[in-house]
């Protein structure tokens, strides 16, 4: 009786099997992407919500920092397995160091986002009155401190660049007077320039040859990448086709719109506004020549890459 039991059982077991997908677990990579709130950060979490990575078999743990430089080192610790929106400079200077990092995908080309404004009542009117002023960053080593630097160079001026932090933590200190030019990755603190309390004094477009760089990168743990690559692959599928959402359906927008937590009429100038589509695909890659050129220049690497460094840092597209 007994061995007609288990033999009954095993036959349920074997029914239940053949007619009922198993569930496969999900795979988690752990994300550190700078800014919350940033467009160009928004697409792992809204498009974990959306399900795009759900469908790839994977669980995003999400987790924002202050800037580029906080970024890569969480990756390079090995507490994120993948950070976004990394300043290319930074990259290169940690990667002739030895940190175990590869570039695996783009976030933004061009630098069409980046911002910098003064308090309404600032004596700056033009870009030739920065001399002299202090004029933030986010973190050293971010695209923010490489626009800095070059607006010292194309506006023929000096001033003291100084490291403030997040948008949030920069307007603070722009609107109680402790620093005279603040820097923002809109949608922040766009409702202020409409409503005439702050004024926009520079772009980073304004620097000619960072609009056709990538200036900012998709970063992975070496040795995370080296155990798991498949998991990266599918991770960049989803990251694409929740950009393609992202531009294609107005209910993304208000997506983010609630999660950026801003007014949906703000929201909808992003895309064509500041963020293109274009600029922000993860397989875009250009100008490196004239990137690494400026890394030399602002010593963050003492020579060019040679063309095996970049094959081994660059791996893009991730096959």
């Amino acid at each position: 009786m007994i061995h007609k039991n288990i033999a009954g059982a095993m036959s349920v077991v074997a029914i239940l099997a053949g007619s009922t997908p198993i569930a496969r677990a999900q795979d988690v990579l752990r994300i550190a992407a700078g800014l919350a709130g940033t467009w160009e950060n928004s697409f792992s979490e809204l498009g974990q919500n959306a399900g795009f990575f759900k469908k790839h078999g994977i669980t995003l743990q999400i987790f924002y920092t202050q800037g580029a430089g906080e970024t890569q080192q969480a990756v390079i610790s090995g507490s994120a397995d993948i950070g976004t929106g990394v300043g290319a400079f930074n990259t290169f200077g940690a990667f002739v160091k030895g940190a175990p990092i590869r570039v695996i995908g783009a976030t933004h080309t061009g630098a069409n986002d980046l911002t910098w404004y003064v308090r309404a009542d600032s004596p700056i009117k033009e870009k030739k009155d920065l001399a002299g002023r202090s004029v933030a960053y986010s973190t050293n080593g971010s695209s923010t401190y490489a626009t800095v630097l070059a607006f010292q160079r194309v506006f023929g001026v000096t001033f003291t660049p100084v490291a403030t932090g997040s948008p949030a933590a920069t307007l603070t200190q722009v609107m109680s007077g402790q620093i005279d030019v603040g820097w923002t990755s809109p949608p922040f603190a766009l409702d202020l320039v409409q409503q005439g309390k702050i004024r926009v004094i520079a772009r980073a477009s304004d620097v000619p040859e960072m609009r056709n760089q990538t200036v900012r990168f998709m970063t992975a743990n070496a040795g995370a990448l080296e155990q798991r690559k498949p998991v990266f692959i599918r991770y960049l599928q989803g990251y694409r086709e929740a950009i393609d959402w992202m531009y294609s359906d107005p209910g993304a927008i208000k997506a983010f719109a609630d999660w950026a937590h801003v007014p949906l009429s703000l929201a909808k100038l992003i895309p064509d506004d500041y963020y293109p589509k274009k600029n922000i695909l993860p397989d875009r890659i250009e100008g490196m020549d004239l990137v690494m050129a400026d890394a030399v220049s602002f010593k963050y690497i003492g020579a060019p890459l040679s063309q095996d460094q970049l094959a081994q840092l660059l791996l893009v597209p991730l096959k």
